[in-house]
């Protein structure tokens, strides 16, 4: 099965999560991705878990890819990188806005050799504005744009971070979109493109809804803790006997079936529990008139039960469901039952196999094979040089040994 993004060319100076991430999707649907790395390496590839080995957590971002071990700041390496650039169709960097064009690899030095390029640029604030030369992390953009503050329960007064670098994550999946749309415009255009991507952006993406509803009626959003988001009373999480367990009682069918399961039938009809108006019209969500009685009346009943056997129960009930699970155990068990989350990418290195999760969706029939892990560092430097130089050029400070002379 061919992939998509075969015969496009990216050169891919970005590093970390949000930039290599962006350049993995790229590879895995085909195309050819020349990471270039200091040659000191990408920071991932540190904290390596056994002597000679690459880190999970780079190979999980970095296969597939080519490793050209290049120091941008030497006038040899940036004139490395631009003679690439040149027999390239996409270049992503993350650099702080301004950095790059120190060294002639912005877009506008770019694009002169190189006029139809899909340059895309990566930062934490966008390439413009009045913060676009401040330095990002995930959880500092968290709080910036309000995100911190949203999670846990309303009254609480301390900000709570999400769990894992979800920013990072979301611009570089927007990134890879950006970049795709814009060399399926290129086709019918010519034209290349400059994005600007940045954390900023992403982060309000992820609180769309919210951001949404803000912008325009200026409705700040409200703590909600482990509920739900549509506001439901029984859009919750519950404490079992063996654990917790989430449920999406959303609409009045659902609340029937679940008040059904659990012995609670005469909530149904309890004008103190609801507002049995909106409830007996059957449409839209489930509307609660005291909610902390309501509240009582569901946690009374669930902390007796199992919920592992809820889980099973409410389901098949056509309730949404779900026991409380870490991220572990919830993988080991999608593995192991077949379910479309534990079908993702395997990646060989160095004798060892890396699993992941894999894109995020996946083409119906595709072989499940496993695929080129990354490579060590530098290993394509004296191959990649090769390909986009002509003659011989003095090479220093760029990987390939101070003094080597390689073909170009």
């Amino acid at each position: 099965m061919a992939l998509p993004l075969e015969g496009v060319r990216v050169i891919d100076m970005s590093h970390v999560i949000a930039g290599p991430l962006a350049s993995f999707y790229l590879a895995q649907l085909g195309g050819e991705v020349i990471k270039v790395e200091p040659p000191r390496g990408d920071v991932m590839r540190a904290g390596k878990p056994a002597q000679g080995d690459t880190p999970d957590g780079f190979v999980a971002l970095n296969a597939g890819k080519r490793s050209a071990a290049i120091d941008i700041r030497t006038p040899e390496g940036a004139g490395a990188v631009r003679a690439l650039a040149e027999t390239a169709d996409v270049l992503i960097e993350n650099f702080r806005p301004g950095v790059v064009a120190r060294y002639g690899l912005d877009y506008e030095s770019i694009r002169r050799h190189r006029p139809d390029i899909v340059y895309c640029s990566i930062s934490g604030y966008g390439q413009q504005g009045p913060w676009s030369g401040r330095g990002a992390y995930d959880h500092v953009i968290q709080a910036l744009t309000g995100m911190m503050m949203m999670s846990g329960d309303a009254g609480d007064e301390e900000p709570v971070k999400v769990g894992f670098p979800v920013i990072d994550v979301a611009v570089g999946m927007l990134a890879s979109l950006a970049i795709t749309a814009a060399l399926r415009q290129r086709e019918r255009s010519g034209q290349g493109a400059h994005i600007d991507a940045s954390m900023v952006q992403a982060s309000q993406m992820l609180m769309y809804p919210h951001a949404s509803t803000f912008l325009s009626s200026g409705v700040e959003p409200q703590r909600s803790g482990n509920r739900g988001y549509t506001g439901s009373p029984t859009a919750d999480t519950y404490r079992c006997q063996d654990g917790w367990l989430a449920t999406a009682a959303n609409t009045p069918a659902q609340f029937r079936k679940l008040t059904a399961v659990l012995g609670l039938e005469h909530l149904c009809n309890d004008a103190r529990a609801l507002d049995l108006a909106a409830f007996e019209s059957d449409g839209g969500f489930v509307v609660a008139r005291d909610l902390d009685y309501l509240r009582a009346q569901f946690r009374e009943a669930f902390a007796g039960r199992s919920a592992a056997d809820m889980e099973e129960r409410l389901n098949a009930a056509g309730v949404p469901a779900a026991r409380v699970r870490r991220l572990g155990e919830f993988l080991q068990e999608a593995q192991a039952c077949g379910a479309a989350a534990g079908q993702g990418l395997s990646f060989e290195q160095n004798g060892r196999t890396v699993r992941t999760p894999g894109l995020g969706f996946r083409y119906m029939g595709a072989p499940q094979e496993v695929r080129r892990g990354a490579e060590p560092l530098g290993a394509s430097t004296p191959a990649v040089l090769a390909e986009a130089t002509e003659g011989n050029v003095h090479v220093q400070g760029i990987g390939a040994g101070e003094g080597t002379r390689v073909p170009r």
